[in-house]
């Protein structure tokens, strides 16, 4: 009996998800050309503010870039709303060069809407073939206790919380903080309540510190609901606006406008101009623009012409100062991918 037969795909969170980040690894083995490398950073951008980006992830890709490679496959698929021959192509593409995440992704297809409408593209290895071939190459590296391999494992398989422990345990951020999700969803077994929530703190913070910044978000909340600690709360909120992402910006945005104020920020209606002005760039999916432009509205609304223009100069200050870009940061292993 095949290995694969012994596991299968992590099922679907039931609870509302956060999209993670792909920060924390790469998967590259191809020497790219400073030109090369600047269109694989602009397509990754792009990729994680749900924009298209295929022409600048093509560029890398072509040059041997699996990472770039991978990201170009998701690209055409997540545009079609299914796996298309394109995107099939790239993503073995990326896979045969020993990308985990890509060979998962191929996995996945079974599960996917052109299983439905009867149009997959026939592959070079089937998707239980790739599974398998993901499943022997992570366990190799999890051997070594490889942090991204134990988290990788996680996902693909039905014992899936010893793997996280371990890839947590071994200081992978995303594990840490899927961790602290995971005993929040009620996994794992506690003698005592106040053991889990503890346990929930320790790896959203363990995941903070190593910068997360979702986690920073959860673990600046259960600072302020747990210990009130207001000084701690702001230094991990604005942590998490620094990274560029979406929801750290508009959780600072919103405190300096006071729509409300939780977190003890003074008001402020030049840096929170600012802030907001910042997320104009997020204007291709993941539907926050509309919000953005209703409160710049209602900002401007409230502020002198010279406030605006401060407002304008905040902002060039701050990318200046924090220049990572906007970003949503999607997750490569969604659960929801397998729904297209």
């Amino acid at each position: 009996m095949k290995r694969s037969e012994h596991f299968k795909l992590r099922p679907l969170w039931t609870t509302a998800l956060l999209s993670l980040c792909a920060v924390f690894s790469v998967h590259s083995f191809a020497a790219l050309s400073p030109v090369q490398q600047a269109a694989k950073e602009r397509g990754i951008t792009l990729y994680n503010q749900y924009k298209p980006a295929e022409n600048e992830l093509r560029i890398a890709a072509e040059a041997g870039d699996s990472e770039a490679q991978f990201y170009l496959g998701e690209s055409l698929r997540r545009k079609n709303r299914h796996m298309t021959a394109e995107a099939q192509e790239w993503l073995e593409t990326s896979a045969k060069q020993g990308n985990l995440y890509a060979m998962v992704r191929l996995s996945r297809n079974r599960y996917g809407l052109c299983t439905v409408i009867g149009n997959c593209t026939k592959g070079q290895k089937s998707p239980e073939e790739w599974l398998e071939k993901a499943y022997e190459l992570a366990s190799a590296k999890a051997e070594n206790n490889d942090a991204e391999a134990l988290y990788i494992l996680y996902w693909i398989t039905v014992d899936d919380l010893p793997f996280l422990v371990k890839s947590a345990e071994a200081g992978f951020p995303l594990a840490q903080y899927w961790l602290a999700k995971s005993y929040i969803n009620g996994e794992g077994f506690f003698w005592l309540p106040w053991q889990r929530s503890q346990e929930v703190e320790r790896w959203f913070k363990a995941s903070a510190e190593n910068g997360n910044p979702k986690a920073m978000i959860e673990y600046a909340i259960i600072l302020h609901e747990n210990r009130g600690d207001m000084a701690e709360v702001r230094h991990w909120i604005e942590e998490a606006a620094k990274t560029g992402y979406q929801n750290g910006v508009a959780h600072l945005a919103g405190e300096y406008a006071h729509t409300p104020s939780l977190f003890g920020f003074p008001r402020d209606l030049v840096k929170a101009y600012g802030l907001t002005s910042l997320l104009l760039v997020l204007d291709g999916g993941g539907g926050t623009l509309r919000f953005t432009q209703r409160d710049i509205e209602k900002l401007s609304a409230q502020m002198t012409p010279e406030q605006i223009e401060q407002g304008k100069a905040f902002a060039l200050e701050w990318q200046t100062a924090y220049p990572r870009p906007i970003s949503f940061f999607p997750m490569r292993l969604d659960p929801l991918d397998s729904l297209f």
